[in-house]
């Protein structure tokens, strides 16, 4: 017998004996031994089970210690599982009761703490997901002030002795498990088959409080939670640094006042369950609680000083309005841009110097940790409502809101956090952000005076546009997750030089200096021009198309120019893309966008090879012998014929399939160009004729 099952069995049992007595102490005590012992659990769900089944089978195979797929061992590891299942999923439904009658703020705070412990496992969280259990969860966490009424006809003693009913016959299915083996290994398999996710049925809400009975009980509870289908359980990640202490401890932080603790944690059970549970989050649509979420975070930022709840209030708008589009437009049109651009302002301290200008500080303090992590969370539900609005043309106060809000992601790019993973990742929220912001909104980032050290290119303060190169190059010189961490920047790089003059001139002059040593491959090197060329050839289709982009426009969408920096062979994909293939200018180019009329004026080192350069890869290739040397006419003559024999018979093999450029620039085959040519040659000659007869007549 397991020392971990027994120990949770007699865990269980005991809190709900203690409930039954009105032992609130024992309650307390039960609780906080169990929240110390499962702090650090994360449940798997029966995926990452047959995982681990598939991956021990193996290394049995490879050692030759046994070549069979199932054991008893087998089967009496998955009746453990679903045995463990039962009784927390016993003891989430006899939480959310409890929670409901609890005066007492620690003991309080201590079932929310095991409530949260539990909401991690997605087949335990049918108890959770009921209207009920929400409103009153979403109640202790300060959202509403209502909770739903309870069932009168179930009393508490039924209530009770239905769930010390399961729990006696899941204590006698496990003896009978050990004691009679293989066959009734079978028959505890089957019965735990109701937590499998395809038995779970599509069917409404309903209070968990009035099931009784260890059949009904068990399958309702999956019935509930028709989401899991559709998510794997909360993977364990980086411990929240926002906690001083253990969850296992009990001790109230200092300073912190015990309804404030008491909401804290409610939220964050709030925050395990939506992230888990897509049922969870209709219901939290249907119920309007994203009403009560906006007036709670508008009453905490009245305050002078933000509590601690406000980072999960934050958390939790973050996670509904990614989950629930519905749910974001309502916080857009409810004014929640202005809301959180008044957040984020006070988690700056900021102080206006003129209407879209804040003053900077270069020698202030370094955001704190705390600040930082809330104006990560408002940057990342600010992106969630204002994504699509990037190609539409705001409005005079639209354009006047987002304008104010772009003065402080300037101060976000420039400002400094106390650890430099936390500055990257601002940075980094700060760019999505701004990528998904009217273009036309961005020209505050240009807005500062000069001023010793200050960045500039033709009287214009480019410091911020300086920060956003060396945050691209960081990532460049990174290599990790490419597509996720270079492409928003590269996107904001392209857009802001197409609409600025002053940010592309000096992008350029950054990226693209004039070209002196054309000796390796454009693409050879560790310069920031070179790894962006890399990138043109990159697997990922949108990749490498926002890297040509960037350095395309940079060229002024000049082909001629685009291929002297980058060779024909790199430039080659964004040529076909764009029809530009026959070297005329680019036709998609936004009419807005006027590039000056500066010449690319070569310099002496280029102009003394520019010669010898292969087009196709971009450097000076070394002189090779004619193969044709010493041939005479006829043998000349004789080798071409035999070329485009062997040309030929490639191509009827449909081998190789000849390709040419027509008269818009897209590559099409051969045979499409020489059919057209026939039909225009057709044309022309009817045309003659046709001119002809009229001149006789």
């Amino acid at each position: 017998m397991d020392p971990n099952r027994t120990s949770m069995e007699m865990n269980v049992e005991g809190i709900i004996q203690c409930i039954i007595q009105g032992d609130e102490s024992g309650v307390q005590t039960q609780l906080q031994e169990f929240n110390k012992e499962y702090a650090q659990c994360f449940f798997f769900d029966a995926e990452e089970r047959d995982r681990r089944k598939k991956r021990r089978l193996e290394e049995f195979r490879k050692n030759k210690v046994r070549e069979c797929t199932d054991s008893d061992s087998d089967y009496d590891q998955y009746s453990k599982e679903d045995r463990s299942i039962l009784l927390r999923q016993n003891l989430a439904v006899v939480l959310v009761r409890f929670i409901r009658t609890v005066s007492k703020c620690r003991l309080l705070r201590v079932c929310l703490r095991t409530l949260r412990i539990l909401s991690r496992d997605k087949k335990v969280l049918g108890p959770l997901v009921t209207d009920s259990a929400l409103l009153t969860l979403a109640k202790l966490a300060g959202l509403t002030t209502s909770d739903s009424s309870e069932d009168t006809s179930d009393p508490d003693s039924d209530f009770y002795d239905s769930i010390i009913t399961s729990l006696v016959k899941t204590k006698v299915l496990h003896c009978a498990n050990e004691d009679e083996g293989d066959s009734d290994a079978r028959y505890q398999d089957d019965e735990g088959s109701a937590f499998d996710d395809d038995s779970i049925s599509n069917t409404t809400s309903a209070d968990l409080d009035s099931i009784s009975g260890l059949g009904s009980h068990r399958t309702s509870i999956n019935e509930m939670h028709r989401g899991g289908i559709h998510h794997k359980v909360l993977e364990r990640g980086r411990k929240d640094r926002r906690e001083s202490k253990l969850d296992g401890e009990e001790e109230e932080e200092e300073g912190e006042l015990g309804e404030e603790a008491q909401r804290k944690e409610a939220m964050k059970v709030l925050c395990n369950v939506v992230y888990n549970s897509t049922w969870a989050q209709e219901r939290f649509s249907a119920l309007r609680l994203m009403c009560g979420l906006i007036q709670r975070l508008s009453s905490s930022l009245s305050c002078s000083s933000p509590s601690s709840v406000q980072f999960y209030e934050l958390r939790l708008m973050f996670l509904i309005t990614a989950l629930r589009p519905e749910l974001s437009a309502q916080l857009l049109q409810e004014g929640g841009v202005s809301l959180l651009t008044s957040a984020l302002e006070g988690c700056l301290d900021i102080q206006w110097k003129e209407q879209y200008q804040c003053v900077f500080d270069p020698t202030a303090l370094p955001i704190s940790l705390d600040a930082s992590q809330r104006i990560v969370e408002i940057l990342k539900i600010l992106f969630n409502i204002t994504y699509s609005s990037h190609r539409q043309e705001p409005s005079e106060d639209d354009a006047a809101l987002y304008r104010h809000l772009v003065a402080i992601l300037r101060l976000c790019l420039m400002r400094k956090c106390l650890l430099v993973d936390d500055t990257d990742e601002l940075q980094g929220h700060t760019v999505n952000l701004l990528s998904a912001l009217p273009l036309q909104c961005l020209d505050v980032l240009l807005v500062g005076p000069l001023e010793s050290g200050s960045k500039e290119c033709q009287g214009v303060n480019m410091d911020c546009v300086h920060t956003l190169l060396l945050f691209m190059e960081k990532r460049l010189e990174l290599g990790d997750k490419v597509k996720e961490k270079l492409t928003p920047v590269l996107n904001l790089l392209t857009e802001s030089c197409r609409a600025h003059r002053e940010t592309r001139q000096y992008i350029r002059n950054h990226i693209l200096p004039p070209l002196r040593d054309v000796s390796q491959r454009p693409e050879e090197g560790t310069t920031v021009k070179s790894r962006l060329i890399r990138l043109m050839t990159h697997v990922d289709t949108d990749l490498k198309h926002c890297a040509a982009d960037l350095i395309f426009v940079l060229c002024k969408e000049n082909v001629r120019r685009f291929v002297k920096y980058t060779g024909y062979g790199n430039a080659a994909g964004l040529l076909a893309t764009r029809g530009l293939l026959g070297g005329q200018r680019s036709r998609m180019s936004s009419s807005d966008t006027q590039y000056s009329t500066d010449s690319d004026s070569d310099t002496e080192e280029y102009r003394q090879v520019k010669d010898r350069i292969n087009p196709v890869t971009g450097r000076v290739e070394a002189e090779q012998p004619d193969p044709m040397e010493g041939m005479t006419e006829e043998e000349k003559e004789e080798e071409a014929r035999r070329l485009i024999m062997l040309f030929n018979k490639l191509s009827r093999g449909n081998i190789i399939q000849p390709m040419g450029v027509n008269t818009e620039g897209k590559l099409v085959p051969m045979t499409g160009l020489r059919d057209n040519s026939l039909i225009e040659e057709g044309r022309m000659e009817s045309e003659k004729d046709g001119d002809s007869d009229e001149i006789e007549d």
